[in-house]
């Protein structure tokens, strides 16, 4: 019998108060009996409006039948059809802009937790399953990804279950990409990443960690190892600042050293061999969800105080509304309509030998407010005069975007990329070199992680037809 509850089943989490100083998950999942139920409430429709809201195409209506059955092995079967990263997908994605935002139970009511169920049989497939995979006949190409982040990882495991012999080339020591560097433990466990690459291994796809391709080896050099076709997923690991005065103090970090130091490098630990900075009072500027990762990575770490500094309104916010509610309720404190002009730090002119010379002291910012909308339609932030003031901080973070390395642009020759240092490639992924694809943040710039997975999937079929034509 349909459920016509308007509502979603909730979601577990741990108590705000507990989660704030733990690295554990906060959400803790769905049991069978609140995933068939919440399954129950999804009406099946004929159009299914929900899969063209996902940029990976999973049959959606298909796999939440399977749960309403019981049958969560059938649903997984399912999914992992269009996903390569389904455990992942159903933690991180956007789903409320995409396939929930879709969904017809959200016209009167919440949409279908589509990203919760999906969450849930990926969960049940890892805790039930033996391991085990059909690894198909190979086909006799070879095929180079460059990076192991979520389009790389996508494009390779698309590419294996067709036959072909990839390897993925990854610059750090550990396969994942931002799933591992980027996002912390209590949204995404570090164990949940590293199943997922376990199993593309399983269809015979080699992880080659430590290579940075542009200084260890070369595109050119990878077609010369015999490789047929390259992938680039490198992703944009290039922090952007400011320009304001003070970000080379000692204690401003960029939010990818921030939380690769805290997430890959585990700096949380007594004494590791990254440390960062601990306690004191962190403002984080930016209002995306890798700001909201810093702030509540920082509070976690035993910051008094965590400051979003942003400078537009809450309406405004990019983030997540789950992440955003997530992180009001640990007490992470929003300074809206507010925008840094310089960084102030300690200078003792009587001793140049003080320790203490050349650490944050604190942030001078200037009041906001919104203007006549952008060329993005976002209403502009406009200095309000005479509204400076200091923010009283000694860590501050810098989260407003980043860019792609041009590494590999600088090394590869005829390879075009745009202002902002996006590779450019045409719909199906393809560059201005033939054989060599790209997709996902190497493109984009900083986006999300299933639409670098739905670039990784578009540019496996534009290599396989291509390969398969040759």
């Amino acid at each position: 019998m349909a459920n016509m509850n308007p509502k979603k089943n909730p979601m577990p989490t741990q108590d705000a108060k507990v989660r704030a100083h733990n690295f554990n998950e906060v959400a803790t999942g769905y049991s069978e009996e609140t995933a068939i139920d919440e399954a129950l409430r999804c009406l099946n429709c004929k159009n299914m409006p929900c899969v063209n809201g996902c940029p990976v195409n999973i049959h959606i209506p298909e796999f939440i039948s399977k749960v309403k059955e019981g049958d969560f092995e059938g649903a997984y079967e399912i999914i992992s059809k269009s996903s390569s990263l389904p455990a992942v997908c159903g933690r991180v994605c956007p789903q409320e802009t995409q396939c929930e935002s879709k969904c017809v139970r959200g016209i009167k009511g919440e949409p279908v937790g589509i990203g919760r169920l999906e969450r849930f049989v990926a969960d049940w497939h890892n805790a039930h399953a033996d391991g085990k995979v059909t690894v198909p006949e190979q086909n006799g190409h070879k095929v180079a990804v460059v990076g192991s982040g979520p389009s790389g990882l996508t494009c390779a495991g698309d590419l294996a279950k067709k036959g072909y012999k990839v390897t993925v080339y990854e610059a750090l020591h550990t396969a994942g990409g931002v799933l591992v560097y980027g996002i912390p433990e209590f949204r995404l466990p570090k164990a949940i990443v590293a199943k997922e690459v376990e199993t593309l291994k399983a269809y015979n796809v080699d992880i080659e960690p430590n290579v940075i391709i542009g200084k260890t080896l070369t595109i050119d050099e990878l077609f010369e190892m015999g490789y047929e076709a390259v992938f680039v997923g490198s992703g944009a690991g290039l922090p952007n600042f400011m320009g304001i005065p003070g970000e080379s103090l000692k204690g401003v970090y960029s939010a990818n050293e921030f939380l690769t130091r805290s997430n890959l490098m585990k700096a949380y630990k007594d004494e590791p061999e990254t440390p960062i900075m601990k306690g004191g009072r962190v403002a984080v500027v930016g209002g995306g969800n890798v700001a909201m990762d810093a702030a509540r990575t920082a509070l976690r770490l035993g910051a008094e105080t965590v400051y979003i500094v942003y400078r537009r309104s809450m309406e405004e916010l990019p983030a997540r509304k789950e992440e955003v509610e997530h992180a009001e309720e640990e007490g992470i404190v929003f300074k809206l309509l507010n925008n840094p002009v310089e960084i102030l730090g300690y200078e003792n002119p009587d001793d140049p030998r003080d320790p203490r010379n050349g650490f944050v002291t604190g942030m001078k910012c200037i009041k906001m407010e919104l203007g006549e909308p952008d060329e993005k339609g976002r209403r502009r932030p406009v200095p309000v005069k005479d509204s400076e003031f200091v923010l009283d901080v000694d860590t501050v973070i810098m989260s407003i975007g980043t860019s792609p390395n041009p590494l590999i642009k600088d090394t590869t020759k005829g390879l075009e990329v745009n202002s902002h240092g996006g590779i450019i490639v045409n719909e199906d992924g393809l560059t201005s070199r033939d054989a060599v694809y790209a997709g996902g943040d190497a493109v984009t710039g900083a986006a999300t992680v299933i639409s670098a997975m739905g670039a990784g999937k578009v540019a496996a079929k534009a290599i396989d037809e291509y390969l398969s034509n040759k």
